[in-house]
């Protein structure tokens, strides 16, 4: 179940609006008339009045209207340039979309995920794109991804407490296990989790990613040999699953959405932390066994060779992927063509900072506007 999207949210200029979609049918009703006065003005053209009666007589019969493809492009479109956690922003147009509404079981949905990971993985050459499942009812009853992102590595207990995989997928692996997955007979530390799909007809269903939907990349090192006997991988692409599209009026509980990787994601986040697979120690050990003994900045060093690893992976492997300063730059760049249409852009410094050397980045020297805005992807409530 979705949980609401709560308080006020703003229109470009910053100026208030209303309370977010969600709501009542009036709200509902509010929201897309926003949105479609806003799509007409970004497109040249105008809203008719017939339009917004139509879409104001669907909300009143149902909960929610049907968006016409174009609607529903620029609202993807539109969620990704508010999302005030995503440095990417600056090719927000470049968003590809996948209409799958007319998805209604779990299986057909399962299919157009797969579908997806193909598209977006692109034989490496990475392409942004949205899938868009069906609406939720008045209710905010709808598909359900629930898996953080399409493509995760499970984790498992260890009767020492250890973890082997993923540490932040310990529950999920549990919570599948008991739901009838059976990992590989030798579990690895990146085995690739089912799908929990849920339809409110079909409730929760898994499914089995099919390998060749995965692309994966063997983590080297330019100049230290010993890296590749890590055994460390990754997978080519990120595609959220987990969050909620809210556009115009309309939530859409199931919109899983991929870009390219920014090199610190993986190296300092699903890599570095403590919490997850703690390399840290183990690549400082492998650079100089005494380094953490005597340096105070062993664990800097250490990250800094994991993001070239990363880095220089990918390239190799002919996967995009961008590097955090370029990113920084790309972001600044996409402030002032923003700014230059007179329009404000709503950001989460916490988000925006890259986790390496950040007051060597731009984004690091300013403040952002933290006020929401819609059509944007809105936390829900997970089974984990």
């Amino acid at each position: 179940m979705a949980c609401p999207f709560t308080g006020k949210i703003w229109r470009h200029d910053g100026s208030a609006l209303m309370p977010a979609a969600g709501g009542a049918a009036a709200d509902r009703g509010s929201a897309a008339e926003e949105f479609l006065r806003q799509f007409a003005r970004e497109n040249g053209g105008h809203v008719s009045a017939t339009r917004i009666e139509a879409v104001r007589a669907e909300i009143s019969a149902h909960g929610w209207y049907r968006q016409t493809p174009e609607e529903l492009e620029f609202a993807c479109r539109l969620a990704w340039r508010n999302n005030r956690r995503c440095i990417g922003r600056r090719y927000w147009q470049t968003l590809e979309v996948a209409d799958a509404r007319e998805a209604v079981t779990a299986g057909d949905i399962f299919e157009a995920c797969v579908a997806h990971l193909r598209r977006s993985t692109n034989g490496g050459k990475i392409q942004p794109l949205i899938t868009v499942f069906a609406e939720a009812d008045a209710e905010g009853r709808g598909p359900v991804i629930h898996n953080y992102q399409l493509i995760r590595y499970a984790g498992y207990r260890q009767s020492d407490g250890t973890v082997l995989g993923d540490p932040a997928e310990v529950l999920f692996t549990e919570r599948v296990m008991a739901a009838g997955w059976k990992p590989p007979a030798q579990c690895s530390a990146f085995d690739v989790l089912p799908l929990v799909i849920e339809t409110p007809e079909e409730g929760e269903r898994l499914f089995i990613i099919p390998q060749d939907a995965v692309l994966e990349v063997p983590i080297i090192h330019p100049t230290f040999a010993w890296f590749e006997e890590l055994g460390l991988k990754w997978h080519a692409l990120p595609a959220v699953s987990n969050m909620v599209l809210d556009a115009g009026g309309v939530r859409y509980t199931a919109a899983p959405f991929s870009g390219y990787y920014m090199e610190t994601e993986i190296a300092a986040r699903n890599f570095g932390d403590a919490e997850r697979y703690n390399l840290l120690p183990v690549v400082a050990d492998r650079m100089d066994p005494a380094m953490r003994s005597r340096d105070p900045f062993w664990r800097d060093r250490a990250l800094v060779e994991l993001c070239a690893a990363v880095l220089y992976s990918f390239r190799q492997a002919g996967v995009t992927m961008v590097d955090h300063h370029a990113a920084s730059r790309q972001f600044m760049e996409h402030l002032a063509e923003e700014k230059a249409q007179g329009r404000i852009v709503p950001g989460d410094w916490s988000w925006l900072v890259p986790p390496v050397s950040g007051s060597a980045s731009p984004v690091f020297h300013r403040s952002y506007d933290p006020r929401p805005r819609l059509p944007d992807f809105v936390p829900r409530q997970k089974k984990r």
